[in-house]
């Protein structure tokens, strides 16, 4: 976490958390959700605008964290703003030749499992926690399995936020305890 993060929560401890205006999408991407975008529907249906400012991302990736419900957010200064996923909480990168894998926040990652879904989509698991491989880098994956590096085992995707402990809407979390 940012050093200028961590002052601003020792000083503004109370900040309340912000629900429904950021998403990440299945390709690593993030999106800024705003009052018309979360009205449309929730973030598979509505994402809003693609966030497009490479400092503002850095500094998003950088302080991206999960509390102990499994809610993925960003620390933003002493608020934290609660992301809503579309596919899993990371996005791996996958390099070829080596197999190095990154996540889209730039952390590299050791993969300890590998899972495929009944669509066909591959996950990686890490210490970082459960990752989905950018459709860019499925090829990469797809020699990683041949070659025997990673053996997926089947999986249903709605399986995982349950066997994973992460939480894909967090605002739609907050509204049903809110009620």
């Amino acid at each position: 976490m940012d050093d200028i993060v961590k002052q601003a929560l020792a000083k503004w401890p109370n900040v309340p958390h912000c629900y429904g205006w950021l998403g990440l999408d299945a390709r690593g991407n993030w999106y800024l959700r705003d009052d018309r975008a979360q009205a449309a529907g929730p973030f598979v249906e509505s994402r809003g605008s693609l966030l497009e400012h490479a400092k503002l991302i850095d500094f998003i990736q950088r302080n991206y964290e999960h509390d102990e419900a499994g809610q993925w957010f960003f620390q933003n200064g002493p608020q934290r703003v609660y992301v809503e996923l579309e596919a899993a909480p990371l996005v791996w990168r996958i390099a070829e030749g080596d197999f190095a894998v990154t996540a889209h926040t730039g952390a590299a990652a050791e993969p300890t499992a590998c899972l495929m879904d009944e669509t066909g989509k591959l996950y990686l698991v890490a210490e970082a926690g459960l990752g989905l491989v950018h459709t860019q880098d499925v090829g990469v994956a797809a020699d990683a399995i041949e070659q025997g590096r990673w053996q997926p085992e089947d999986v249903l995707a709605a399986d995982l936020p349950a066997r994973f402990g992460h939480v894909m809407s967090p605002a739609a979390m907050h509204s049903a305890q809110k009620s």
